[in-house]
């Protein structure tokens, strides 16, 4: 029934937003030709349900180009780029992902294919459900938390999970998204890459 109910939560809701928001795309294609030109799109490959890879569209928030470090990213981010991020309207298109059922509006968050072999046995059950838009970790921290805490919270969610906590988390994103909460510095707007543990298969 848990699993009905999130489909059903993630379809209505995608849809609805989409519908009232999309005057607010069309604002922000127009504004993202105009100030970093083409293409509009950030396309890339992530891990979903199980593992298997899927891709992921968001706004361009940044300057086309290799990705060489999270510093580098960092200066890569344009002005619009930066306000998009702060305000999260950068993952609009992820509701596209949500109504084709790779994502659901609430999980773990989707890592890049490469972080796969760095997992070790404990941080791969993240892997059990679909990856989301939101999660337990992004209304407990956002970017402000380090790697090893986001991974024990995205497990966390995995063991409590239900149609009333996800209700909860829903809400608490939409407040902090409105406070602008969670990204309060520079530094802080790319997470640094994730390069595994040395302590193996450990929790």
């Amino acid at each position: 029934m848990h699993r009905f109910l999130k489909r059903l939560l993630d379809l209505t809701l995608s849809l609805i937003i989409l519908f009232f928001i999309s005057p607010v795309m069309i604002i922000i294609c127009l504004t993202c030709v105009i100030t970093h030109g083409f293409p509009i799109f950030f396309v890339h490959e992530r891990l979903g349900l199980n593992g298997k890879p899927f891709k992921m569209i968001k706004f361009r928030s940044m300057l086309v180009g290799p990705s060489i470090s999270a510093e580098d990213d960092v200066k890569r981010i344009t002005k619009f780029g930066r306000l998009l991020r702060k305000t999260s309207l950068d993952e609009v298109p992820v509701l596209f992902n949500v109504i084709k059922g790779n994502m659901s509006l609430v999980g773990p968050r989707p890592m890049p294919l490469k972080y796969l072999k760095r997992f070790n046995d404990y941080q791969i059950m993240r892997l059990n459900i679909k990856p989301g838009i939101t999660g337990l970790a992004q209304i407990s921290g956002r970017n402000n938390l380090s790697w090893e805490k986001k991974f024990s919270l995205d497990i966390k969610y995995l063991s409590k999970q239900s149609f009333s906590f996800d209700i909860y988390i829903l809400l608490k994103t939409f407040m902090i998204v409105f406070k602008g909460i969670g990204v309060n510095s520079l530094e802080s707007e790319i997470m640094p890459e994730f390069m595994g543990n040395e302590d193996g298969n450990n929790k």
